[in-house]
Formats: structure tokens, C-alpha cells, sequence
């Protein structure tokens, strides 16, 4: 990982302004608290911030971010924590939600924004890729436009599957003309690995780094099931695949300073216990790279 110590500075631009990355929690995995309770819980568990969701089913349905999002923040800010980002579904401009989505989130100074996925079809038809990101970019440019309109930057998720962005390069062919500062990567280490777990998610880490907005954590590893095929398997950070203690140390090296957000994709009984495990695994290598 000595390549991307040299990465530019750059990379925290649009960040939430501190001098080290911000430990959130994604809203996703406290959904059975209002506002309220979610910051107060976050809170009593150690996190910094939210990673607040305003989607279908979320903490803020995006019909009503114009009133409930400011709500919602004014709550989680009362519990004494941030709110560096908001996960949404917006996958262009023209939707009913967008602009009073990002326009809310940049009257609160919220710095950034996961917009939705796109997903390729029809995978075997020769030129599909090519359509398709031809499609994704003038969705996301429009998309971008509206959030720079309202100060909010724009993070892409590289998603594994057959996800628009699961390979890094799709996305860097659909940012590249596009303005760094309110465009950039949502880079989640544990998908990159599953797409490329030998050394493509150093070269992702490495290529995101100039643009890397927010940093996504879970882990995992592959099952042999008892057909003899490989299972993508979630599983307790620290417990699976992806080298934490690297991915880390090659963020401080690289300046990174926005949004840390934790996600427990497993099968849990007590969701709350087994964040509280995570974000203990979390601060122990954080500590050691950032100090405590």
C-alpha cells in the first residue's frame, strides 16, 4: 500500500472538516428508534456520527425530507453527534425527491450524499456496459449539478454484483469530467474485496484516493456450502476477509477525514450488541492509527 501514501491531499476535500475521520453508524441498522432514540442510542454506543438514511422505509421518507429532515437532524444533534451524510435512492434530478432532498441537507450543512443504484441488465448482450454507463452518466451529471446547486457532494458506492460501480473504473469513467469537489467515492473496502480480494482493493484504494468522500465498514468471507458452491457470507468486523488494520493505516497515510460508517449486514440476534462488538473492534484499530 506504499502507492497510495502519496495520494494527494485532495481526497478530503468536502470532507466534514476535522482533522480525522468521523465513526457514524449507518440509521439502517437502528431502525426500530425515532429520532430521538436513534441519537441517543448512537450516542450511549460510542459513535460520532449518523449516516442518515432518507429512502423508501427510512428514518426520513424522501417524500418528506423537505419537513422531516430537518427534524430528524435537529434530534440527532441534540444527542451531541454529527450527521456527515445522508443515504438516499436518487438516481437523477427530474425525481420528485431530489431537490427538496439536497436542498434540505444543504441548508443543514450536511456535506454529503449516497445516491441510489444502478444496476446493469442483461449482462451477456454485447455492448450493455457501454449503454449502459452511457445511460448512468447523464442521470448522475444532472444529479451532481443539483447537489453542488445545494453545497451537498455527491459519494458512488462501488456496490459488488451487477452493480454500475462494482469495479471502480466504471465509476471513474462516469466522474472523470465531473468536478472533484462535489463528486467523488463512497468506497466500500469489504465489496471491493469480494470483487478482487487478492490485490485489486489496493488498486481500488489507491485509485479512489484522490476522490474517496466516505468510507463504508463490514466484513466478510466466502462459505463452502454443502452443494460445494462458495456463499458470500457477512459476518463481525475483524472476523472475515477484509485487512482492516491495512485499509486504515493506508487512509491515514492518505488524509482522509470524512465519514467512517458502520454496517451489520449479518444475521444477528441482538443487533445493538453486535454493533456495539463492531465499533469496539472499530476504535481499537482506529485508535492505533489515529489515537484515541
Amino acid at each position: 500500500m506504499g502507492a497510495l501514501a502519496a495520494a494527494p491531499v485532495a481526497m478530503a476535500a468536502g470532507s466534514a472538516g476535522v482533522d480525522r475521520p468521523t465513526l457514524c453508524i449507518f440509521s439502517k441498522h437502528m431502525a426500530q428508534f425515532n429520532w430521538v432514540d436513534l441519537g441517543k442510542n448512537a450516542k450511549d454506543a460510542g459513535f460520532e456520527g449518523v449516516d442518515l438514511t432518507v429512502r423508501d422505509k427510512g428514518h426520513v421518507e424522501p417524500a418528506r425530507a423537505a419537513q422531516d429532515l430537518p427534524k430528524a437532524y435537529d434530534a440527532i444533534r441534540a444527542a451531541g453527534l454529527s450527521v456527515p451524510m445522508i443515504t438516499t435512492g436518487l438516481l437523477n434530478a427530474q425525481e420528485a425527491p431530489a431537490k427538496p432532498t439536497l436542498a434540505a441537507a444543504g441548508k443543514l450543512k450536511i456535506p454529503f450524499f449516497k445516491p441510489g443504484y444502478y444496476r446493469y441488465a442483461k449482462m451477456d448482450t454485447p455492448g450493455v456496459v457501454e449503454q449502459t454507463l452511457a445511460e448512468v452518466r447523464g442521470q448522475l451529471t444532472g444529479l451532481v449539478a443539483l447537489g453542488k446547486e445545494n453545497g451537498v457532494a455527491c459519494g458512488f458506492h462501488n456496490h459488488s454484483g451487477d452493480y454500475v460501480g462494482a469495479p471502480v473504473w466504471d465509476t471513474r469513467d462516469l466522474i472523470a469530467n465531473l468536478d472533484p469537489k462535489w463528486v467523488g467515492y463512497y468506497l466500500d473496502p469489504a465489496h471491493a474485496t469480494i470483487e478482487g480480494g487478492l490485490g485489486v482493493w489496493r488498486i481500488t484504494m489507491n485509485l479512489v484516493a484522490p476522490r474517496l468522500k466516505m468510507v463504508a465498514m463490514k466484513d466478510f468471507y466466502w462459505a463452502k456450502t454443502s452443494t460445494g458452491k462458495w456463499k458470500l457470507t457477512w459476518c463481525p468486523m475483524g472476523e472475515g476477509m477484509v485487512d482492516w488494520p491495512k485499509v486504515f493505516s493506508s487512509l491515514k497515510a492518505a488524509s482522509f477525514t470524512g465519514p467512517l460508517t458502520l454496517h451489520v449486514e449479518y444475521d444477528t440476534k441482538d443487533e445493538l450488541a453486535s454493533t456495539a462488538k463492531d465499533l469496539a473492534y472499530v476504535k481499537k484499530i482506529y485508535g492505533a492509527v489515529w489515537g484515541s
